[in-house]
């Protein structure tokens, strides 16, 4: 069971679960305690101890069905079709493998424990037969449907199912010259051929639940790559629902990559003049290599969110993006504005991120049904909070500039970039109804450092990239 669960927790990391290694041992103690016996207690033990985030809940449970029914299951189900389809009772069963067995006897025949298990339909040693013959062939390797073919041929071989057919094909010809009752006769003929198709359907039937198991993944990829693709406008329930997931699925790699990188960077990029004159000495043949090791500070992020209902959604994903993120920041202050401004930040150091989230687009911070005013949400920001931005602080305001031809005081701008380390426009519109109509993108564009279209997953994703380089 060790070696099981061990390829149960890999099978969850490969599909974007945590799972570290003191969860793995947690999880071998806890099935010690709780027992096989029960598949529903084996199941709720294991994913007590080993799903951290309700987001990944399905996913361990579509992946426990999976995996955990995986040989042991199909070998069952094949041999309780066949039972139905015969009309066999437990005792007739048991009937008709004693006489089986007692005809090899009788005609000095050794049946294979490939052959015995089969005719005798010992569930355990047929699943076991079968995974050796997976792993031998490394049907764990699988990933697209037209490999099915290829695995099942290997495991059949690995099985040694040539072998099989011969050892069977010899024992119905003494049937077929026995003088047996010709009712009888018939029924075992019909039982050994019926039981050699079963093993062979239970080949292709494991290797398909292999490719399942692998697929899962890869769709659950593609699945979140259309998504990030889909502009924020047209998301459906059900696709903000799951875009929800996708947003902290991207936010991790995020995190991943940035932790990497930054881990390099402490070593710093090779130095040649430091170099030089650490090995003048050596009459410089470079001993000692130097490297430049700048010192890199977390960056300090203000976000100011639009959250009038043509923005809403964007606004959404926008802050669970940056606070899936904010342990790569010293620190994060987000506000949103439609006409007020207000600070939402001790709304999510208190509450669950989504709950955070749903709280400030209620309207108990600001009210979210007045008309956009961005020149009166800035001018607000510039009186109480203009003195907290300094050098280390990035700005990112995230609208559509739709100013209901109210005074943009484009100025506040001006006096935010001075401060700052950047400032960053990230605009939900396409790029070419910018300046029309109402649109004060024209006024308020120059004074950022980066405008951005940002109309779906991806370019927020790349656009926080940037930020955190």
């Amino acid at each position: 069971m060790e070696e099981r669960l061990a390829e149960f927790a890999a099978l969850l990391r490969e599909n974007g679960l945590r799972v570290s290694m003191s969860e793995h041992l947690d999880a071998a103690r806890a099935l010690a305690l709780a027992g096989l016996a029960e598949r529903e207690i084996v199941k709720n033990t294991l994913r007590a101890s080993l799903v951290k985030r309700s987001v990944d809940i399905q996913v361990f449970d579509e992946l426990f069905d999976l995996y955990f029914s995986g040989a042991g299951a199909v070998v069952r189900g094949v041999e309780t079709a066949m039972r139905e389809d015969f009309g066999l009772s437990g005792a007739d069963f048991q009937q008709v493998v004693e006489q089986l067995r007692e005809l090899a006897r009788e005609w000095g025949m050794e049946f294979s424990e490939l052959a015995r298990a089969l005719l005798e339909a010992d569930s355990g040693r047929l699943e076991r037969l079968l995974r050796e013959a997976g792993a031998a062939v490394q049907v764990g390797r699988i990933e697209k449907p037209f490999q099915e073919g290829r695995y099942t041929h290997s495991i059949a071989q690995a099985l040694g199912l040539a072998a099989l057919q011969r050892e069977l094909d010899a024992f119905q010809e003494r049937l077929r010259d026995s003088d047996l009752d010709p009712g009888r006769k018939e029924l075992l003929r019909r039982f050994v051929e019926r039981r050699f198709r079963d093993l062979t359907e239970m080949v292709q039937r494991y290797v398909r639940a292999e490719l399942a198991k692998r697929r899962r993944g890869s769709e659950d990829d593609l699945r979140i790559q259309n998504l990030a693709e889909k502009s924020f406008y047209y998301l459906s329930e059900d696709e903000i629902r799951r875009m929800r997931e996708a947003v902290t699925k991207l936010a991790q790699r995020l995190k991943n990559v940035v932790a990497i990188r930054r881990r390099r960077g402490k070593r710093g990029r090779f130095d040649l003049k430091a170099t030089l004159r650490r090995n003048l000495q050596h009459g410089g043949v470079p001993f000692h290599i130097e490297f430049d090791r700048r010192v890199r500070e977390k960056p300090q992020v203000m976000v100011l969110c639009d959250v009038s209902d043509s923005v809403r959604n964007v606004s959404r994903f926008m802050l669970q993006f940056v606070y899936s993120l904010q342990d790569l920041y010293s620190r994060v202050r987000s506000f949103i504005f439609v006409s007020d401004l207000g600070e939402v930040t001790r709304l999510f150091e208190e509450n669950e991120i989504q709950r955070a989230i749903d709280l400030a687009l209620s309207g108990a911070v600001v009210n979210v049904f007045a008309h956009s005013d961005f020149g009166r949400a800035f001018r607000i920001f510039h009186r109480d909070y203009l003195g907290a931005v300094n050098k280390k602080t990035s700005v990112i305001i995230l609208g559509d500039a739709r100013n209901n031809y109210n005074q943009p005081h484009e100025w506040v701008l001006r006096d935010i970039r001075q401060r700052a380390k950047q400032l960053i426009w990230l605009n939900p519109e396409n790029r070419l109804t910018w300046g029309f109509g109402d649109s004060e993108m024209d006024r308020y564009g120059p004074y950022c450092d980066l405008v951005h279209e940002c109309r779906n997953l991806n370019q927020l994703y790349r656009v926080i990239d940037r930020l955190v380089a």
